[in-house]
């Protein structure tokens, strides 16, 4: 037993689609991930100092919509702009971007509706 167990991090978002396969397809296709059980992200891929993820909640879906399902994913890039101009060329609608200060953020749909907010972390420490 580890000296002091505790969470360390995300370890997945699970939901249900009506065609699995196909969002697997769309996430390896448009967004670039992929593994053996869907998309799969290393923590040991993140170039900033100091990665972090967030569990945020909300009181009602405002922040979520159009996603559907009262849920949103939240996926760290490394050039939020770049990856932007990426899902453009790839014809993924980016519903809207702006730059916090403390980080870049972009909006898109994935094939079921859930919305994926993309994440640029610009400051090293969490707000």
């Amino acid at each position: 037993m580890a000296d002091n167990p505790r969470i360390t991090g995300l370890g997945g978002v699970f939901y249900v689609a009506a065609d699995p396969e196909a969002t697997r397809a769309w996430y390896r296709d448009k967004l670039g991930i992929d593994g053996e059980y869907g998309p799969q992200l290393a923590w040991s891929d993140e170039p900033k100092p100091n990665p972090y993820s967030l569990i945020s909640h909300f009181k009602n879906d405002e922040y979520i919509q159009p996603g559907k399902g009262g849920f949103m994913i939240n996926l760290r890039v490394n050039d939020l702009d770049g990856f932007v101009e990426l899902l453009k060329s790839r014809d993924v609608d980016v519903l809207d971007s702006v730059d916090e200060g403390y980080g870049k953020f972009a909006w898109v749909l994935d094939p079921n509706g859930v919305k994926i907010e993309l994440w640029e972390q610009v400051a090293e420490d969490a707000p």
